[in-house]
């Protein structure tokens, strides 16, 4: 975004313009939780906020496609980044739940945002 827009500039815009006009007008969101760029102000993005982060091994990652992926990439990132301390973090609750024999096969599904904990 342009640094001269505001976070709740932002916010307000993405809320009112694009998400709820897309929902059913008899859902109640008085108790929705909206999640725009929850870490702050989102000024630099694309190749210049993720230099060197090519992707290059997504699917070599995660298990040659026999597990679902989110599309973020995990090599040549530092832990830092949620999607691959994340996925990270799926694998050895899954790896650990097959070890312990609760389940031959185990699939983890995560859903997080950036910045809340």
């Amino acid at each position: 975004h342009d640094e001269a827009v505001s976070q709740a500039t932002v916010r307000e815009g993405v809320i009112e313009e694009i998400i709820k006009p897309v929902l059913p007008a008899h859902l109640d969101t008085s108790g929705i939780r909206f999640l725009v760029n929850p870490t702050g102000r989102f000024v630099v993005g694309g190749p210049a906020g993720d230099c060197g982060l090519t992707g290059r091994k997504i699917i070599v990652d995660s298990y040659g496609g026999t597990g679902r992926h989110g599309g973020g990439a995990f090599s040549g990132k530092d832990p830092s980044k949620v999607d691959r301390s994340a996925a990270y973090a799926a694998r050895y609750v899954a790896k650990n739940i097959v070890a312990s024999g609760l389940a031959e096969v185990c699939e983890v599904q995560l859903a997080y945002a950036i910045g809340v904990a």
